[in-house]
């Protein structure tokens, strides 16, 4: 079974009969940077998607959208690197079963074989090929057939899911359905657009301030919101004591602009590089603080405040050869490509001891390149500082690093889980004069959130926070 990725979800309803298509659309480009390879739309009966970006391929370019006419919908944007790009992996998807409904899902469901085979139990066999959210849905069409009501059959489901799920439905019925797992691995939010009299739900608060709607709440773990002509209806089928939001979010993911259970993630990224600058106030020694663009800048000036260390874009995208967010994370197969493009300002650098503060090291590809840009363009020595602490496991609550063995600490470092150990070896990889990780304490205090409140199985091995402990795989068993 194929693993889902991380994306966008966008769910509109207007009470005035008001057409919806652009209030989807619209939120759709406020979350382009959740994904970038695909986007879709389902409007009453009618469903649109199309590859690239949705500001590439929407009203201007194809006209599909603006003939899709209702007053609800779902939206979606989408990232991957297993599989083609095609549009039969593109979301919204439609689920052909007993009772027909399109849905959008930003998450991983791990025990996808084991979802397969209730599925099989009760009669339907579904293609060896589907997905997480292909699966889910079928699963979730078999209980409402039985039970004929969405709190209880989402209750029921949710205790066969193992994994990490924020959703929207469009039922037949005229209803708008969003769901947030019970430990709200993902974020989800509901908001007002007053001018067209709509609830909306979009994966982040930046897509509301987008289409200029209200922020009203997060979608709470374990919760279900039901939005039909009635209005709007909410049940919780899960209360757990212990949350686990993903910490990439608020480091790399989520828009600066945004506001993720309380905390705007732009000030977290800052409080996380003066906890930084706090971590090693013995060692870190430059005459100037560059970020690695664009997710790292809050952090380096944080740091840069906390150090009294002079802060300089010494790092520049080449924005004109590439449409859209350059990410070197969420688009893997494009990062050397990506690289390339980044133009280091060598006035800024020449000579000058250079302290980099990346947002996290995953593959740690991009990083080691770099790092040869930078002494190309004759840095005096180079100190990396990371705001992310060393991942050393792999994810399958929904961020595209699933196997270990494409992950730098493992490769470089093998078993060793020490710190300084780590910080040592990877400074020998990228070929730099020291590196310093975060740590979880630091990482916790600079979000503003408990470390029980976060997931942190990706840099601690512990996936207490999911039903049973993932069996990890290769990419190789992972792409089949």
């Amino acid at each position: 079974m194929r693993r889902r990725e991380h994306c966008g979800v966008v769910g509109a309803y207007s009470f005035d009969g008001q057409n919806v298509s652009p209030i989807i659309i619209k939120a759709s480009r406020g979350l382009q940077h959740r994904g970038q390879e695909s986007w879709g739309i389902a409007v009453g009966n009618k469903l649109h998607k199309a590859l690239g970006l949705v500001t590439d391929t929407c009203i201007e370019v194809h006209d599909a959208p603006t003939k899709m006419r209702g007053n609800l919908g779902i939206g979606h944007v989408r990232y991957s690197t297993k599989g083609k790009t095609t549009l039969d992996n593109a979301h919204p998807l439609e689920i052909k079963a007993s009772n027909r409904f399109f849905i959008a899902h930003n998450g991983t469901i791990a025990n996808t074989e084991e979802l397969a085979k209730r599925i099989a139990e009760k009669g339907y066999s579904p293609n060896r090929n589907a997905t997480d959210t292909e699966l889910m849905g079928l699963r979730l069409s078999q209980i409402y057939e039985r039970k004929r009501e969405w709190f209880e059959a989402f209750g029921l489901l949710d205790e066969e899911l193992n994994g990490a799920y924020s959703i929207v439905i469009l039922t037949e019925l005229g209803e708008l359905i969003a769901a947030r797992d019970r430990r709200g691995f993902r974020p989800l939010c509901l908001g007002q657009h007053k001018d067209s009299n709509s609830y909306v739900v979009v994966s982040e608060s930046c897509a509301l301030d987008y289409i200029k709607a209200d922020f009203i709440r997060d979608v709470n773990p374990g919760e279900i919101i039901k939005i039909d002509r009635e209005g709007l209806e909410s049940h919780r089928f899960s209360e757990e004591e212990r949350h686990a939001h993903c910490p990439f979010e608020y480091t790399y993911f989520s828009h600066p602009s945004s506001n993720i259970e309380g905390k705007n993630v732009y000030l977290s990224r800052k409080n996380i590089g003066r906890e930084l600058a706090k971590k090693y106030a013995g060692t870190m020694k430059g005459d100037i603080i560059i970020p690695i663009p664009d997710s790292a800048r809050p952090g380096a000036l944080g740091l840069s405040e906390a150090s009294g260390i002079k802060l300089e874009e010494g790092l520049m995208k080449d924005r004109y050869r590439r449409k859209g967010s350059l990410r070197s994370f969420i688009e893997p197969e494009k990062r050397e490509a990506i690289v390339r493009e980044m133009i280091p300002i060598k006035s800024a650098i020449e000579g000058r001891e250079v302290v980099v503060i990346d947002d996290s090291i995953v593959r740690g590809t991009t990083s080691r390149e770099v790092v040869k840009r930078l002494k190309h363009a004759s840095a005096k020595k180079i100190q990396w500082y990371v705001i992310f602490p060393p991942i050393i496991y792999p994810c399958y609550m929904g961020i595209d690093f699933p196997t270990q063995e494409e992950l730098a600490v493992p490769k470089i470092c093998g078993n060793c889980t020490e710190l300084g150990e780590i910080n040592n070896g990877v400074a020998k990889y990228l070929d730099v004069t020291y590196l310093g990780y975060n740590d979880v304490e630091g990482l916790s205090r600079g979000i503003g959130l408990r470390k029980d409140e976060l997931c942190l199985a990706c840099t601690t091995g512990n996936y207490s926070c999911l039903r049973q402990r993932p069996r990890f795989k290769t990419r190789e068993e992972m792409k089949s």
